[in-house]
């Protein structure tokens, strides 16, 4: 057995086990090696068997006996049962599905079950428990039956589930892989100097303690460790990137904040000073000889779109190295056709009195401004003539969604890349923009998703960072106020007066189509057509009431979206598909619904939708629910000044992956609790940057080299 084999090739796979192995990202030995346990079970929640109750969770010890396979009577599953004894009674255990468990186990061996005690066919018994064989029992367990007694307080390992594939067959299946003897082989990929600076356990040591721990130290120190190697190769990739790309040319654009001023005293408010600060540090990144990589984060409505209009206006007033003529070129990536309209309109804006052309490609179509026609206004033009003077230089911004990393859009000189929400887009989609041209483009790259720092550090350690904690001149901070069921129809009263006046409203739904009661598990949650259909028929009815959500096609939600802008319709009935960037000034009320099952970051990213104006706006979460943690979670909305705030709360309160979603971030469970760690991450972005900054290829660390290539490999976005 080697870690790198596939697991078909050395047990035996039935194709429930084989969709949720692939389903959980597991093919080969060491992926299954690296599947953690979630939590541990402890021989303190020892029970007897004769104080059983049906529907509780259980840990039993005793000799099992009477083992056989047989079919089950009606469906004809195949199955497993046997006898489970200690010095109180005994308990039938079946195991259905997993008749090979009777063939595994010794007829009279001692056995440690975990499982719901269930009642059949009168009698008490334990359905598909998670079973380890066990050379003693445990101190207080039988002695009286079975005289010596063994080791007390050893924890159980309970591991992420899928359909068809237990806690109980990984464990087993890694107990065998332990004794296979291949973890012996495993090199170390973390140099012993960074093990022996923090005190962390080795490899084989660390899967050891994992999987089996013998006492919850144990467990803890490896999770420690393994948390500490996620987050250091994170960074030591982040770092090597950033190296390499610091040795490319770049466009040298030698433009200061003073050539800027008239561009920006035309702005329709004054700049904060963040960004203010934020441009300067833009145009001295500019200066240098290697590409700009640069995050600006900024909250909801903090002006990050002015930003980048400063920065691009630097880059197309500047010249090609060596060239007295022509000009450099922006590309303003989006993720959606609306906010690729959206900033087309703004830069209009900002852009209109210099006669520069800007053109916008989307899945949709393309238009260039200004028209011939009209100067003040865009017409729409035929993708291949876009195409045509994009590739000649004519037009120096260049707007759109994925369309623009598409081969046949080339550029003469592209200076600068700008990505809007850029969580959105994954680093091969970035990379792309980089291979395009001999010469590095400068990037952009902005968000308003409130990031905690130690996940600010990580995630985006080849990034340095721009804060926008500033609202501008004229922005008012929204009124939120958390609602109880009891307290819904005097809201329904301020929307009205609110909508009476001419403004308009959101609500938000966690559906799209009501719950059918008859699925147990179905989410019990208010949805956006029925919604929709009672605030028509008994709250709203004088108003006009649209709804929106994600399996309409793109151009059904553009037209609702544009009525709704241009006010023909009064409120909107959406799901969280209204998330981000769409800009609707005159949109200041907004209700969430069931708000507790949304993470804070979101419900933020929510209320942002009406901080587009200088009006007064208004937050109503609604919370369903009875639980005062929960409705002191969300009272943190009241209370937070920030986004920035309420990231770093919701991180300390559950941990950044009910934040964010790992998958966003591409990093493990364990990962994302790293991040609750500023010391931990700050040790591992260190050591990384040592390693680099020394060794920026890392050909003297051809072990950590061949590691980050592997998990390139498997993670690349």
């Amino acid at each position: 057995m080697k870690i790198t084999d596939s697991l078909a090739d050395h047990f035996r796979l039935s194709e429930p086990h084989k969709k949720a192995l692939k389903k959980l990202g597991i093919s080969t030995i060491v992926d299954l090696l690296y599947h953690f346990p979630t939590r541990y079970g402890d021989t303190a929640e020892i029970r007897p068997i004769s104080g059983l109750i049906p529907g509780e969770e259980v840990v039993l010890y005793g000799e099992i006996s009477k083992l056989k396979t047989k079919k089950s009577f009606r469906s004809k599953v195949a199955m497993a049962e046997g006898e489970l004894t200690d010095n109180t009674g005994k308990i039938k255990i079946i195991w259905f599905h997993q008749a090979y468990l009777a063939k595994m186990l010794r007829e009279g061996g001692f056995i440690r079950a975990q499982g719901k005690v269930s009642e059949r066919n009168g009698a008490l018994a334990l359905l598909n428990p998670k079973i380890e064989s066990i050379e003693k029992l445990p101190i207080g367990v039988g002695e009286s039956l079975f005289g010596e007694a063994g080791k007390e307080g050893v924890l159980y390992p309970v591991y992420p589930e899928s359909r068809g594939l237990s806690s109980n067959w990984i464990y087993h299946a890694i107990q065998r892989i332990f004794k296979s003897g291949v973890i012996d082989e495993i090199k170390d990929p973390i140099p012993p100097s960074i093990l022996e600076n923090y005190s962390l356990p080795n490899l084989r040591t660390s899967l050891i303690w994992i999987h089996a721990p013998q006492k919850q130290t144990d467990a803890t120190a490896a999770r420690k460790r393994f948390a500490f190697e996620e987050v250091f190769f994170i960074q030591l990739r982040k770092n090597r990137d950033r190296a390499i790309w610091q040795n490319h040319a770049s466009f040298k654009i030698e433009k200061d904040f003073e050539d800027l001023k008239d561009f920006i005293s035309r702005f329709p408010f004054p700049l904060t000073s963040a960004q203010a600060k934020s441009i300067k540090s833009i145009l001295s990144d500019f200066r240098r000889r290697h590409p700009m990589s640069r995050l600006l984060e900024g909250d909801v409505g903090s002006g990050k779109t002015a930003v980048a209009a400063g920065a691009a206006f630097a880059v197309i007033n500047s010249r090609p190295d060596g060239k007295d003529f022509g000009n450099l070129q922006v590309a303003y990536m989006v993720p959606t056709e609306i906010l690729a309209e959206q900033h087309f309109e703004s830069f209009i804006k900002y852009f209109a009195y210099t006669g520069i052309q800007i053109g916008l490609i989307t899945g949709s179509g393309c238009k260039k401004f200004p028209s011939k026609v009209n100067p003040l206004g865009w017409t729409d033009i035929s993708r291949s003539q876009l195409l045509k003077w994009v590739a000649n230089g004519e037009i120096p911004i260049l707007i759109g969604t994925h369309t623009l990393i598409q081969k046949t859009v080339k550029f003469k000189h592209l200076a600068l890349v700008i990505i809007d929400e850029q969580h959105r887009f994954g680093t091969a989609q970035r990379q792309k923009f980089r291979e395009k041209e001999g010469t590095i483009p400068h990037l952009l790259s902005m968000t308003a998703t409130p990031i905690p720092r130690t996940l600010a550090l990580t995630v985006y350690g080849d990034l340095d960072l721009s804060l926008l904690d500033e609202l501008p001149a004229g922005r008012k901070t929204p009124i939120t106020e958390v609602v109880l069921p009891q307290n819904r129809n005097s809201v329904y009263e301020k929307v009205r007066a609110e909508i009476k006046s001419g403004r308009q409203a959101f609500i938000i739904c966690p559906r799209i189509d009501e719950p059918d009661p008859d699925k147990e598990l179905a989410v019990l949650a208010k949805s956006v057509k029925e919604e929709a259909k009672k605030l028509k028929k008994d709250i709203f009815p004088e108003f006009e009431i649209e709804i929106m959500h994600s399996k309409m096609r793109p151009a059904e939600k553009d037209r609702i979206m544009n009525d709704f802008k241009d006010g023909k319709t009064d409120i909107l009935v959406s799901t969280s598909v209204v998330e981000v960037g769409v800009n609707v000034p005159n949109a200041t009320v907004i209700i969430i619904e069931g708000a507790e099952r949304f993470g804070l970051a979101q419900l933020h990213q929510l209320r942002g939708r009406v901080l587009r104006s200088s009006y007064q706006p208004y937050c109503y979460v609604f919370a369903e629910t009875k639980s005062k943690k929960s409705v002191e979670r969300l009272r943190s909305l009241q209370k937070a000044k920030n986004g920035f705030e309420l990231a770093e709360y919701d991180l300390a309160q559950r941990g950044a992956g009910e934040l964010y979603g790992r998958k966003q971030w591409g990093l493990s469970d364990l990962g994302m609790e790293a991040l609750r760690n500023i010391k931990m991450v700050e040790a591992a972005r260190n050591e990384a940057q040592k390693i680099v900054e020394g060794d920026p290829e890392l050909r003297k660390h051809p072990q950590l080299k061949e590691r980050i290539n592997a998990d390139e490999k498997i993670h690349f976005e």
